[in-house]
C-alpha cells in the first residue's frame, strides 16, 4: 500500500476531521474510523490486527524508534505530519503523545465473538459511561471472556475514554454493539442449540442469590444493567436467575464496573476449581 502524506500546518478541514473524530460520536459512526492515545493501545491495536487508516505525529521533535517503528509497519494509508502546538491540541494527554491514530470500525457482528466449548459472553444493557464500559473491557480481557455485547441506546464504544479506560484491551477483547435486546434473541437460540446448558445470568442490587451461591461453571452469558436503572424489563425476562453482590455497610450499590468485574472474578474463580 501506498502511504500519503499529508502536512497540516494550520487548523484546516484536515485538522478539523481528526478533532472531530476524537469527540463526536456522530462522525465517527459516519467515517467509520475512530481516535487512537496511547503506546499500549496503538501496539495492541497492531499486534491484534486491526486496521489503522491513519497515523498523527510532528517531525519537529526527533520520533522514537517506537513511533518510527510503527510508522514503518503499520501499513496506515495516511500520515498527518503537522506541528507540535497542532499535535498537542488534539492530544488528550498533559504530555502530549507523539503519534495518535485513526483505526477503522468494524462492522457490528455477533460472528465476531469466537466460539468456545464453555463460552462467557457479558451483555452490557443500555451503559451510559464511556469509562465503565472501557473498564469492563479490561477486566473481561483479564478474566477469561470471550466478548462483550452491547445493546440499546448507550454510551459510544468507541469513545477515546473507553479505549483510554480499557488501558489497551479494547483491542484484544471481540466487542459489538446491537440496537437492542431484539438483535440478541437469535444468537441466543443459537447459542442454546449448540450449548444446550446455557444459562442468561442477571445482576441487581435486588436480586436475592448471592454470587457465590451460583453455579457459574456451565455455559454463560452475563448481564449488566444501566448505572441509574439496571437491566430492563425485557432482560430479566429473558434470564433463568438473577444475582447479587453481597454486601454490608450503607452502600446499596456498586458501580456498574465495579460490581461486573467481582461477579466475573467469582466466575473465573468458580472454572478455576478442579472437577
Amino acid at each position: 500500500m501506498t502511504t500519503t502524506i499529508i502536512k497540516i500546518n494550520t487548523k484546516n478541514s484536515e485538522f478539523q476531521y481528526i478533532e472531530t473524530l476524537r469527540r463526536n460520536r456522530v462522525k465517527r459512526g459516519q467515517a467509520g474510523e475512530f481516535f487512537v492515545e496511547g503506546v499500549r493501545s496503538i501496539d495492541q491495536a497492531l499486534r491484534n490486527g486491526w486496521q489503522i487508516n491513519a497515523l498523527v505525529y510532528t517531525r519537529e521533535k526527533r520520533l522514537s524508534d517506537w513511533a518510527t517503528g510503527v510508522l514503518s509497519r503499520a501499513n496506515a494509508q495516511r500520515h498527518n505530519e503537522l506541528p507540535a502546538n497542532l499535535l498537542g491540541e488534539l492530544s488528550q494527554k498533559e504530555e502530549p503523545s507523539e503519534l495518535l491514530a485513526l483505526a477503522a470500525i468494524p462492522t457490528d457482528d455477533l460472528s465476531r465473538l469466537p466460539q468456545r466449548a464453555n463460552p462467557l459472553v457479558v451483555v452490557l444493557d443500555r451503559p451510559i459511561l464511556p469509562g465503565n464500559i472501557g473498564a469492563i473491557i479490561r477486566s473481561c480481557d483479564a478474566l477469561r471472556v470471550d466478548g462483550l455485547i452491547i445493546t440499546g441506546h448507550s454510551a459510544d464504544l468507541y469513545d477515546p475514554e473507553t479505549i483510554r479506560a480499557s488501558t489497551g484491551s479494547f483491542f484484544s477483547m471481540p466487542a459489538t454493539r446491537l440496537p437492542s435486546h431484539k438483535e440478541l434473541l437469535p444468537w441466543l437460540e443459537q447459542m442454546k442449540a449448540s450449548h444446550p446448558s446455557l444459562q442468561v445470568i442477571g445482576t441487581s442490587a435486588k436480586a436475592a442469590a448471592p454470587i457465590n451461591a451460583h453455579d457459574f461453571r456451565v455455559p454463560t452469558v452475563l448481564v449488566a444493567g444501566n448505572e441509574t436503572h439496571g437491566i430492563s424489563e425485557s432482560y430479566r425476562a429473558l434470564c433463568d436467575a438473577m444475582v447479587t453482590i453481597p454486601m454490608s455497610g450503607s452502600a446499596s450499590s456498586l458501580n456498574l464496573a465495579i460490581a461486573t468485574s467481582i461477579i466475573l472474578y467469582e466466575v473465573d474463580r468458580q472454572r478455576r476449581q478442579p472437577a
